[in-house]
């Protein structure tokens, strides 16, 4: 896989590494959403004490940590050395025992169910080959795989496409892309696994909540709109469970 990339580049900056939980965590509503990724795992996961769960595409080792406190073996792979040195200078100022090792989501260096779980958050949307990254994530997980992903059917999608159009005129920015539900299944199903829970988080784009900046505004605006059925139509990220068929 070409390490041209923007995912490559981009994550391997120093800079980029130190800031990134600030960036994206910081303030009410990188609060609330860093409160639900770990809430929508527990869920999706369950019982992970004493259970190997590989995080893939780990960064600064956020989610894998909460998962390393749950009582699960974790390792934390990702191709920035840069962020893997973040994730283990947090996990050892946390006294959590994690492993943080150097590798690609395209081409993960362990065998077939080597983990129970495998768990890849904010990186479908960024990987020049999101499908391939999720055979992989198939083939290492015995029991379950859950990702999320921006929605095409999402306010997300105008933001994607903006940024791809200025990405294709030599703007500096992350041009992820959207994914279909659909699609998703699909490759799933494909390596054996199906679609065992699904959560939408949002109506109104993450970017417009984290301006307004208020939790309370948060809650009501989604809770209407939600009333009005527009999150499950129009509902992202999008994080689903899938669960292997045969084991």
């Amino acid at each position: 896989m070409t390490k041209d990339h923007y995912s490559y580049r981009v994550y391997a900056d120093p800079s980029m590494a130190d800031a990134f939980d600030a960036m994206r965590f910081s303030g009410p509503i990188g609060t609330m959403l860093a409160e639900t990724q770990d809430r929508v795992l527990a869920e999706f996961l369950g019982p992970v004490d004493g259970r190997g769960v590989v995080d893939v595409g780990t960064g600064t080792g956020r989610a894998a940590l909460g998962l390393a406190r749950r009582g699960a073996r974790v390792t934390g792979v990702d191709a920035s050395e840069e962020m893997l040195r973040v994730a283990r200078a947090r996990a050892a100022e946390a006294r959590v025992e994690a492993t943080f090792e150097a590798g690609d989501a395209h081409a993960l260096p362990y065998p077939d169910r080597a983990f129970a779980a495998a768990v890849s958050l904010r990186v479908l949307m960024h990987t020049p080959d999101w499908r391939a990254c999720l055979r992989e994530l198939c083939r290492v997980a015995d029991e379950r795989v859950v990702v999320d992903f921006p929605a095409a059917c999402s306010a997300a999608a105008l933001q994607a496409a903006f940024r791809r159009a200025a990405s294709a005129l030599g703007r500096p920015v992350e041009a992820y892309r959207v994914l279909r539900e659909r699609e998703v299944e699909s490759v799933l199903a494909s390596c054996g696994f199906r679609v065992a829970g699904w959560h939408r988080q949002f109506v109104l784009p993450i970017a417009f909540h984290k301006l307004v900046g208020s939790r309370s505004f948060t809650r009501a605006s989604e809770r209407v709109l939600a009333c009005l059925g527009l999150l499950r139509l129009a509902g992202s990220p999008v994080t689903v469970v899938a669960l292997r068929c045969e084991r």
